[in-house]
């Protein structure tokens, strides 16, 4: 557990490099980074992440994303969220899984993520991947965001592996490539 303390320590000083809110050394890449860690810890990320979040610094501004509050609220506002347990055992899991990806599509995700005016010093933070699987998938949402965030640098927490070029949900599940992001340390 102090590893996962130590590794959480290290990310308010690299997102408060002006070098990383510029986005600059990457390329002319997308900042887009990872920051991986085994999943027993979601807990204590997450208390992190909130901290964080609530917690105002003169140089940078954190923007969290949570997947998992975005499907709640895609679902909400399309009136499915009630009648997703009754769908699942009526039509089972697959078919559930089905229907809600026509409903809850990237673009639908990508619109409840946009703010305006970005400004220097954002920080996107993606949160709640691990809690929104399989009905949105990373690599996918990493992909379409790409356009719409190219000038703010975008940290997804992500509880599982990512070797520069896989993401291993929960280090079981196959989440997809994504060769454009970066390990966040």
């Amino acid at each position: 557990m102090a590893d996962i303390k130590r590794e959480l320590d290290k990310i308010k000083e690299r997102i408060s490099d002006p070098n990383f809110l510029a986005n600059k050394g990457l390329a002319n890449e997308v900042g887009i980074h990872v920051f991986k860690y085994a999943p027993q810890y979601e807990l204590i990320v997450r208390d992190y992440v909130e901290r964080l979040v609530n917690t105002p610094s003169d140089g940078f501004r954190v923007i969290e994303r949570n997947m998992y509050k975005i499907l709640l609220e895609i679902l909400d506002e399309k009136r499915v969220l009630g009648a997703v347990p009754s769908l699942e055992e009526k039509k089972g899991k697959d078919y559930l899984l089905a229907q809600l990806q026509k409903v809850a599509t990237p673009e639908a995700f990508l619109a409840k993520m946009k703010y305006e005016p970005h400004q220097y010093g954002d920080v996107l933070f993606l949160t709640g991947v691990g809690k929104v699987y399989p009905f949105m998938r990373s690599h996918k949402m990493l992909d379409i965001m790409q356009q719409e965030f190219s000038d703010v640098p975008i940290v997804v927490f992500y509880p599982g592996e990512f070797n520069g070029q896989n993401l291993i949900l929960f280090n079981k599940f196959h989440d997809g490539n994504y060769y454009r992001a970066f390990n966040l340390l």
